[in-house]
Parts: C-alpha cells; structure tokens; sequence
C-alpha cells in the first residue's frame, strides 16, 4: 500500500499506523472505508483505498488513506467493473476486519461502493448494497461513498 504521509507500507505496516492512530484519542470514534474505482485506458485503471477520520472531525484534524493501484486488462462492461471493483474493496474489508479483530482495533469497515440512484450505476444498487452487507458490512453509496466516488476516483485519473 502506498501513503501520502507515510510512503510504501507493508499490509502490516498500515495497520499499525491505523491501530496508532485511532489510539492517540481513545475516546474519539473514527471511520474507515474501503472504496474503490476504476477508469479505463489501454488497459483499466483500479485504485483500492483504505481512510480513517474521526467521526466528528475538527477543522484540521484531517484523516489519512493509503491505496494501491493495479492495472488489469481492459473491461469494458460496466457491470463487471462495479462488480470487479466492489469484490476488491470486500476482500480488503474482510482481510483488515480480521486483523482489526486480532489487534483488537474496535471500529467498524464501510465499504464505499461506486454506485447511486442517478446515473448507469442505478441498476445495481440494490445488488451491490446487498452484497456487501451480507458479507457483514455497511453499504456506502454515492454520493456518499468518499472513498470511492472521490478518493479512488481521482486515483483513478
């Protein structure tokens, strides 16, 4: 994984410094999200992303992410993207809230999945919000989904 702030990080490596981070006020609820997105070129362009902010964030107190960038062959269908997408940012939420569950990192996942009501994504709300909660997660969709409709997507540029 990759960060602004703390450059190339093992999975390990951002775990700790999400299990440091979410530690230097105990008190203080905090919000990660998984979101991905992709953005097709000769080949598509998939950023997965990982945030974590406080809930009630002041002004300054920012958050941090951390993402990684995989190139795949082009895919042209838009459902098999939003599928492709939504099934990387699972995995990944499943893999951390295990972890988390180890470490003993008490805060819940959101996935945020790029799909809404307006738009070619529409049709697939109602899928893509039912997966991912029975995999045990609370669904984000646009324009909510930061992670995904924001982070991820200007990654994906």
């Amino acid at each position: 994984m990759h960060s602004l702030t703390y450059g190339e990080v093992s999975f390990t490596e951002m775990v700790s410094i999400i299990k440091a981070y979410t530690a230097q006020d105990p008190t203080m609820e905090y919000v990660i999200a998984v979101g991905t997105d992709s953005q097709n070129f000769s080949y598509t362009k998939v950023p997965v992303t990982v945030g974590i902010h406080k809930i009630k964030n002041k002004v300054g107190q920012g958050g941090i992410y951390f993402f990684e960038i995989k190139k795949i062959k082009k895919i042209n269908n838009i459902r098999q993207k939003i599928f492709y997408e939504t099934n990387l940012s699972i995995e990944l939420a499943l893999k951390l809230s295990t972890i988390f569950e180890e470490s003993n990192i008490l805060h819940e996942i959101e996935v945020h999945a790029d799909v809404g009501y307006n738009g070619p994504t529409s049709q697939y709300v109602a899928e893509i919000k039912g997966w991912v909660r029975a995999c045990g997660f609370q669904c984000v969709i646009k324009p909510d989904s930061y992670m995904a409709s924001s982070v991820a997507n200007r990654l994906s540029k």
